[in-house]
């Protein structure tokens, strides 16, 4: 808690926002630079609808997870517009870009600040729904290990385990009270209000759906290049993503997981189909997550700007047209 403190005290400054915004599209952009060949390559062994089919299920992932932590936002006593949560949760998440595994939460208190959001509430929400996001892709991909291979079978046999205990922290109760002692050690207010069943069995349910349309979106991009259509293989596809979404976030010192999600895939569903295009299923399936979230960045930074004369208009009492 102590680096979050440093860090929200340090994104104030408007140098140290530019910076941050300056690295964080740059990472983002080089991400999809640096293995353009590659993905080239792959789009020209991928039919048009099937690229289309993946865009439009990399982006129906992307906007579940913000519907989930707006659902949590809310339930915190911050229900927040639909313009207003694309600008904040958009513009937090090329956070994601900058290594550290805390800057896409720090920018999404500091974001929310403008709406009103107290910034306690603010770092509750972006953490609680990424523990979210944690715990269900961790009994997503425990649920889907039966159809693991059984060669990597054996290295994921720790996750049954886990998941049951993971669980328990997605309990209203039990999360308010670690929140609280969270902030407590940090030296902060105590949530105002104390999370509901209703609010976070709503933000489970769509990090489940969100799992499934990320596990969707690699099936289609896998079976173009020759992937078996079967029900087997899609749970091979949703829990193998699942859970190298959580091992790449676990490992915090690379940006969005970068190399390590890769790497899970690879592991998971080598026994699936052929190296070369598992490779280009995972290449193609990283650059479509990332060019979503520029999408999604760009679209937040418009409806900012767009918002931005009519804070000013108002704040000199004339009347917005």
């Amino acid at each position: 808690m102590s680096l979050l403190r440093r860090a929200l005290g340090a994104v104030r400054n408007p140098v140290v926002k530019w910076a941050f915004l300056a690295v964080a599209v740059g990472l983002a952009v080089y991400a999809v630079w640096a293995t353009w060949d590659d993905l080239v390559d792959a789009a020209g062994r991928l039919s048009l609808g099937t690229v289309a089919a993946s865009v439009v299920l990399t982006v129906a992932y992307v906007l579940s997870t913000l519907v989930a932590w707006r659902v949590v936002l809310a339930d915190l006593g911050s229900p927040l517009p639909a313009r207003a949560a694309v600008a904040v949760f958009g513009l937090s998440q090329i956070g994601k870009y900058v290594p550290g595994g805390v800057w896409n939460v720090v920018a999404a208190a500091e974001l929310g600040a403008s709406h009103r959001i107290p910034r306690r509430r603010s770092l509750a929400a972006m953490a609680v729904a990424v523990l979210i996001s944690v715990v269900s892709g961790t009994v997503v991909g425990t649920a889907c290990l039966p159809f693991f291979s059984v060669d990597s079978l054996g290295a994921w046999s720790w996750v049954a385990v886990v998941a049951p205990v993971l669980a328990v922290l997605l309990l209203p109760p039990v999360l308010t009270r670690v929140i609280g002692v969270a902030f407590r050690l940090a030296r902060r207010e105590p949530l105002e209000k104390p999370l509901s069943w209703r609010g976070l069995g709503a933000a489970s349910a769509w990090s489940v759906v969100g799992w499934l349309l990320a596990g969707a979106q690699v099936w289609v991009l896998a079976t173009g290049l020759g992937l078996e259509v079967t029900p087997q293989t899609f749970a091979l596809a949703v829990g193998g993503y699942a859970l190298a979404w959580v091992v790449g976030f676990l490992i915090v010192l690379v940006p969005a997981g970068a190399g390590a999600r890769e790497g899970v895939l690879l592991a998971v569903m080598g026994a699936a189909m052929p190296h070369a295009e598992l490779l280009l299923t995972v290449l193609l399936s990283r650059a479509l997550m990332t060019l979503v979230d520029l999408g999604l960045a760009a679209a937040g930074g418009m409806l900012v700007r767009r918002d931005e004369p009519e804070s000013v208009a108002t704040a000199h009492g004339d009347r917005p047209s």
